[in-house]
């Protein structure tokens, strides 16, 4: 994986004044090099600049980037975030139409295939990507960005020019970039946060090009274009069919995303994810003659501070046991204590550039950086949840009743501790119920459909859309933050095709949560893995981190600088740090409760002061 920038004024030749431009170009990259330590390189056209950095995975010899390609008297540059995970086949297909290459890299492949092919080319590719081309014959930049959205690219416009980066940050180092927030970028912050609008860069005037879109950018200005979509359609194969196909496409996925010319590793959490995904990997490995290494992640004194509740009813190291040794791994235990969770808090929000999921994320981020001190490509079993119903939110009742997003029925924890006049300046409740009803009504719906089934692809779609994004954005930053590339097979575009439309009676077949994914795991692993309870990711219990995070909180609210303060009420926080945490009402999703929520105000107030923010 990498990180890219540039900018492109078709009005503006850049190389009247080359040493500025790559000054900032410079500039644009240096601020992403944790997303590609090995190498990096800057492309200056007449009319265009592309930065690159790059984490060598393929063709370590000469992948560098931009590349640049020339054609008929024009100039064709490419800056490339990703993988292609169907090079071999695609770069085929152009040796035999009589296209040539020069490297091995799946860069070239994708420069070439858009020479051959033209713009829409994209829909021939298999990958998870961000990438920017340009095109010196048309004069005209395109942005692109794979279907899932794995691969992120932020963009803004400011006076005719297009700047785009990897990272917000890479934006607000271009000359001329202010950071700012205005109302519905608190609105986000507050009412959504830590979700985001999708196509929403939440700072002012910052937005990301959309999963399956490309952005086209030249003399007539910008239009977007989309090149996928989920498509509803009756689901035929009988459920015996539907088992096999689903195995087959997961097992596809898992075997062609283990391409890397380094050693890759898996997350092994000891759930019926991450534990198909590892012994699919390590079959693959054995056959090579090879052991592959898994990591499992836990908080200190875990076994002691552990409470079973709803949402997280066991603990994960004797499954994670049990995985290691049935697929003959290399395995090794990470842990992260109090202060470590605490101070990561803070450089979450550096990788997110935006405030994120609190400790669930600096906990994420710490364990990533222990990973890649010995790889640089891993696996996970992050997005099946999403795709096969595995939430609680799919088979509650009262999730079906309420118009509002299923991972935050209860809004109060989000205005309880802002001030009255900033309650009565943002419409916090209405911003969220607007943002739900928008993606309600634009789910691709299947004639006829209604009732249940109609409201579970309304719920699957509002997952897609939000929640799988916030958790594809938290893996990619704190694991690319560090180095370290994760891939994720259960987003793999064609299992999200197939299962869109596979009906819910198969996909909790004979009532069991996520039945046709454990049914189509058979033989992978052990039956008591294969039908353990969902256990989500681990979060620490021990009230010696909460009284961290709450002394903290204190040294914030007598800080008379803070711009937290600006936006919170004292005493009403205050009064919640008296009462007791109660761990099994979270405000988002099944792990930020009451102690995550206090963390999340504390990297608001990190954001605002860090990033220079200015509220407008």
């Amino acid at each position: 994986m990498c990180g890219i920038a540039g900018f492109c004024n078709v009005r503006i030749n850049y190389e009247k004044n080359e040493g500025e431009w790559r000054t900032v170009l410079n500039r644009m990259k240096t601020v992403q090099k944790h997303r590609g330590p090995d190498e990096e390189g800057i492309f200056l056209g007449k009319h265009c600049g592309l930065a690159h950095v790059r984490l060598s995975i393929i063709d370590l010899a000469s992948g560098r980037q931009p590349m640049v390609k020339r054609e008929g008297g024009a100039e064709f540059a490419i800056c490339y975030n990703g993988e292609l995970y169907n090079m071999p086949e695609l770069k085929k297909e152009l040796l035999a139409a009589g296209e040539s290459f020069q490297t091995n890299s799946d860069t070239e492949v994708i420069l070439t295939a858009y020479l051959h092919y033209g713009k829409e080319f994209v829909k021939r590719l298999d990958g998870i990507f961000s990438f920017a081309i340009w095109d010196g014959r048309l004069e005209k930049i395109y942005l692109y960005r794979d279907r899932a959205g794995v691969k992120p690219c932020f963009y803004t416009i400011k006076e005719d020019t297009l700047i785009f980066s990897s990272e917000i940050k890479g934006i607000l180092s271009y000359p001329g970039i202010q950071a700012q927030v205005d109302k519905a970028g608190l609105c986000e912050v507050f009412g959504l946060g830590p979700a985001k609008t999708y196509g929403s860069g939440v700072f002012r005037n910052v937005k990301e090009v959309l999963p399956g879109y490309y952005l086209e950018f030249g003399p007539e200005g910008i239009n977007q274009h989309c090149y996928w979509k989920l498509q509803s359609r009756p689901h035929e194969e009988s459920y015996e069919k539907t088992v096999e196909h689903t195995r087959y496409l997961i097992e596809n996925a898992v075997r062609k995303q283990m391409l890397s010319d380094v050693p890759v590793c898996t997350f092994l959490s000891g759930g019926v994810d991450s534990s198909l995904v590892t012994a699919i990997c390590s079959s693959e490995l054995k056959k090579q003659g090879k052991v592959l290494s898994t990591y499992s992640f836990d908080f200190k004194d875990n076994d002691i501070n552990f409470q079973a509740n709803n949402f997280q009813p066991s603990q994960d190291r004797p499954w994670v046991d049990v995985v290691r040794k049935y697929a003959d791994t290399q395995h090794f235990y990470l842990e992260c204590r109090n202060e470590e969770l605490y101070d990561y808090l803070f450089e979450a929000v550096d990788a997110r550039d935006l405030p994120c999921m609190a400790d669930v994320e600096s906990s994420m981020l710490y364990f990533c950086r222990k990973v890649a001190k010995q790889h640089k490509v891993t696996l996970t079993g992050e997005c099946a949840d999403e795709i096969f119903g595995g939430y609680p939110w799919f088979h509650k009742k009262e999730c079906f009743e309420a118009a509002c997003f299923p991972w935050s029925m209860d809004f109060t924890p989000r205005t309880m501790l802002l001030k009255d006049e900033v309650l009565e300046e943002l419409p916090l409740e209405e911003y969220a119920g607007n943002a739900y009803r928008r993606t309600i009504e634009e789910t691709p719906v299947l004639e006829g459909e209604a009732g249940e089934e109609k409201r579970r692809r309304e719920i699957s779609y509002l997952n897609l859309k939000w929640f799988m994004q916030t958790l594809l954005d938290r893996m990619d930053r704190t694991s690319m933050h560090v180095g370290l590339e994760a891939r994720v097979p259960f987003a793999d575009h064609l299992i999200m095709e197939y299962l869109w439309n596979v009906p819910w009676s198969m996909k909790c077949h004979d009532g069991v949560v996520k039945g046709l994914l454990r049914d189509a795991g058979r033989g992978w692993l052990p039956d008591d893995v294969l039908y353990r309870r969902k256990s989500p990711y681990p979060k620490t219990y021990d009230p010696a981190y909460e009284q961290l995070v709450r002394s903290h909180m204190r040294e914030v609210l007598s800080d008379m600088n803070a711009p937290l303060n600006l936006l919170i009420d004292k005493k009403k926080v205050e009064r919640f740090m008296e009462q007791p945490s109660d761990y099994a009402r979270p405000f988002y999703g099944q792990l930020m409760a009451g102690p995550q929520l206090l963390a999340y105000l504390l990297q608001v107030n990190y954001w605002l002061e860090h990033y220079r923010i200015s509220l407008v």
